[in-house]
């Protein structure tokens, strides 16, 4: 059956990708460190795909597919390999990027940190140290030499997720082992360097708007996390730890990126993990397309209506490609039904453009487009043609 929506005529559809997940040799950063630090309890990322050479490629198979967006990260850690250096030939290659999907009809949303940061960063105390907002305030600055033309940037990508991960980078660099087994709770985002982390985002935003035209936001991973009977009080408790500090960050922003994969529930203990379900995603979490409804439902709630809401992440881990489909199909549908109930949603974003590095380790492919490790040959899967014939219809569900 065919379901539109009220999806307003410059609705924007696309994938989205980050830098050191695609690009390859991302010889500065912060995690490129950790992967040779973890003592093979990490994939490397090695060459990843090659998208640093092979960005156009890239980008005309999603324009040649129907798409016109493509969400893309520049990488600090090639951009300022020292403090205060700043790489004009790199800020040149991302240029060109951008350049590249103009000329190909894709609007580039354009995200400036993407969980890499370099070396030196991380030295000098990474996120909480004292000059970190100065830091990132002329980085941001420098990169708004290049952004004419965009009108999206994602200043930080998922910063409740980045809270999380930026404790793990410290714990391998001191040589702890952070392997999170089957079944283990995730710890919760540390406050302090969420609360840093919002003064970062609300600097940069000034900075965007002082220099370009552009809308600016940042992307919350959203947890759609439901407690059980018994845990509400600990449920709001986590709520506020893994999303509401970040929606009222946001708070002023020209729109808010949703990112949405799946739901947990939180009982008397914390967030329950996924159990052992055949129909497990190969990250190992619950298969829940419903759960981009819940995402953009609790994101508009949050931000009290105020913001317009951008998917700027949504997809699943699978080998199987009509699997792809039918979860990206129904998760369509729950977006439908947000904003035929009055949610301002101005595109959506599927994760990923490619197969590429998911933070070490290789097996997940939530990519539209294969990626062949050893050739680098890219190979378009079936829904990467069926998302193109979705936006060719302006969303109708029944195409392809």
């Amino acid at each position: 059956m065919s379901r539109r929506s009220d999806l307003s005529p410059d609705f924007l559809w696309g994938a989205s990708t980050s830098p050191h997940q695609i690009e390859g040799n991302n010889l500065n950063s912060d995690w490129w460190r950790m992967e040779h630090q973890s003592q093979g309890r990490l994939e490397l990322s090695r060459d990843a795909c090659d998208s640093y050479h092979r960005y156009g490629e890239d980008m005309r198979l999603l324009a040649d597919a129907g798409l016109n967006a493509y969400r893309f990260g520049v990488e600090r850690a090639r951009i300022e390999p020292e403090p205060g250096e700043f790489s004009r030939a790199e800020l040149a290659h991302y240029r060109r990027m951008i350049e590249t999907a103009r000329d190909l009809g894709l609007e580039p949303v354009v995200t400036l940190h993407h969980f890499t940061s370099p070396r030196w960063f991380v030295e000098e105390g990474g996120w909480t140290g004292p000059t970190a907002v100065d830091r990132f305030s002329r980085y941001v600055e420098r990169v708004c030499g290049i952004l004419d033309g965009v009108n999206w940037v994602v200043t930080i990508n998922e910063p409740n997720m980045l809270a999380l991960m930026s404790g793990m980078v410290a714990a391998v660099a001191s040589g702890a082992d952070i392997t999170l087994a089957a079944g283990t709770r995730m710890p919760t985002p540390s406050q302090e360097i969420g609360e840093a982390l919002v003064r970062a985002h609300r600097a940069a935003v000034s900075v965007v708007h002082e220099h370009t035209s552009a809308r600016v936001g940042w992307s919350v991973a959203q947890q759609c996390l439901v407690p059980a009977p018994g845990a509400e009080d600990l449920h709001a408790e986590l709520k506020w730890a893994w999303e509401d500090l970040y929606h009222h960050g946001a708070r002023g922003d020209d729109f808010l990126g949703v990112q949405s994969y799946t739901s947990q529930t939180v009982d008397a203990e914390g967030v329950v993990p996924h159990p052992d379900h055949p129909d497990n995603t190969l990250t190992g979490w619950a298969y829940r397309p419903d759960a981009l409804g819940m995402a953009l439902r609790d994101a508009w709630k949050a931000t009290e209506g105020t913001i317009p809401l951008l998917v700027t992440e949504n997809g699943i881990a699978t080998a199987d490609d009509t699997r792809r489909i039918a979860y990206t199909g129904e998760a369509l549908g729950h977006l439908h039904d947000a904003v035929a109930d009055g949610i301002d949603v101005r595109g959506y974003l599927h994760w990923s453009a490619l197969d590429n590095f998911e933070w070490g380790h290789w097996a997940p492919t939530f990519g539209l487009i294969a990626v062949d490790r050893e050739t680098f040959a890219r190979t378009p899967k079936p829904s990467l043609a069926w998302l193109g014939e979705v936006a060719r219809e302006g969303g109708a569900l029944d195409a392809g």
